[in-house]
């Protein structure tokens, strides 16, 4: 059984912590679902209290060439489910029950990556602040996401 501060490093050299033996970011990653896939978000980190990921502007711009902001809010929801699901596991299944988003500035290439650091982590909810930057770290959006966090079996 790993030590749950324990770092490990996967070949593509993202990390994660391990909690239970498993790695969270291997097991996170298998599940992302068709609309990440479609999107291009890769999850970098996966670690109690922290997600990082990224996606690429390149297909995910509105028709004026411009990171389009319904693609940030579903990065951003992916990160705060992500860590909300980790956190529930494995009694309880993370569902968003509330979003937002401020947009700050835009990108028209290269790739945006964000971050979703825990506000609070508790028994039946779980809530983030994602920030979204550019690859020169400027903020351009930030987001809060929380989730439900509900019995894995009814």
């Amino acid at each position: 059984m790993s030590d749950a501060s324990e770092q490990q490093t996967t070949p593509d050299g993202a990390t994660s912590a391990a909690t239970d033996g498993t790695d969270p970011l291997t097991r996170m990653r298998a599940q992302m679902g068709a609309l990440n896939e479609r999107m291009g978000i890769e999850l970098l980190e996966v670690e109690p209290g922290r997600v990082v990921g990224r996606m690429p502007v390149e297909g995910n711009t509105q028709p004026y060439g411009l990171l389009h902001g319904g693609a940030s809010v579903v990065l951003a929801e992916t990160l705060g489910s992500v860590g909300s699901a980790l956190h529930a596991h494995p009694d309880r299944l993370a569902v968003g029950v509330d979003i937002n988003a401020t947009h700050h500035r835009s990108a028209r290439s290269g790739w945006v990556t964000g971050t979703a650091t825990a506000l609070h982590l508790g028994r039946t909810a779980a809530s983030w602040e994602v920030v979204l930057t550019d690859e020169d770290g400027r903020r351009l959006c930030t987001s809060r996401i929380t989730c439900a966090l509900v019995p894995a079996t009814r």
